[in-house]
């Protein structure tokens, strides 16, 4: 059985440092056999979510379909001034379009949050702050987390790492979501 696990996350520059850590936790997620779809950037921007406003532009329906079908989900978010980013938040509160559903928002699905920032409190009050949502959206956060200081640590184009320990991290958090799913498929 093939289970599937989307990724949110990003920024709006093209080929950022939590682009480039998404497509990594994604790749472990793909190597336990879990189809990906990365949901980054200008997929991303969004109209600011109104639960008044039934419309919702192409891209808000394929985040939202993508999320409904998903089973598992990867969030990465840069630090912005210690938290969530706004276009990962405003990303986020779309789920509230699942609360109808079946598997109302996240239920029963795990999510591997991840953080990237420019210093270790950003990044970590980020990546607890990831953690807090996806329990408000009734996901399980695996058991492994991320949260990575770009100062020190950058990424390349080609997914290798000035730190060679944080792609092996980042495999293994996708690799924890995906196993989830497939175990409770």
């Amino acid at each position: 059985m093939t289970v599937s696990v989307v990724g949110i996350g990003g920024s709006l520059r093209a080929d950022s440092q939590s682009e480039r850590a998404l497509r990594i936790a994604l790749a472990g997620a793909a190597e336990a056999g879990a189809k990906t779809t990365a949901l980054s950037g200008t997929d991303l921007v969004l109209p600011f979510y109104d639960p008044a406003v039934p419309d919702r532009t192409d891209a808000a329906r394929r985040l939202v379909d993508e999320l409904r079908e998903a089973d598992g989900v990867i969030l990465v978010s840069p630090g912005y001034h210690g938290t969530v980013s706004g276009l990962v938040k405003n990303a986020l509160d779309y789920v509230e379009d699942l609360r109808e559903d079946e598997r109302v928002y996240l239920d029963g699905r795990a999510v591997g949050c991840v953080a990237t920032a420019a210093g270790w409190q950003a990044a970590v009050n980020t990546l607890t702050a990831l953690r807090s949502v996806t329990h408000a959206l009734r996901g399980w956060p695996t058991p492994l987390g991320a949260a990575i200081n770009t100062i020190g640590t950058k990424f390349d184009e080609t997914g290798g790492c000035t730190d060679p320990n944080v792609p092996a991290t980042l495999r293994t958090i996708g690799l924890q979501v995906a196993e989830f799913a497939l175990a409770r498929a």
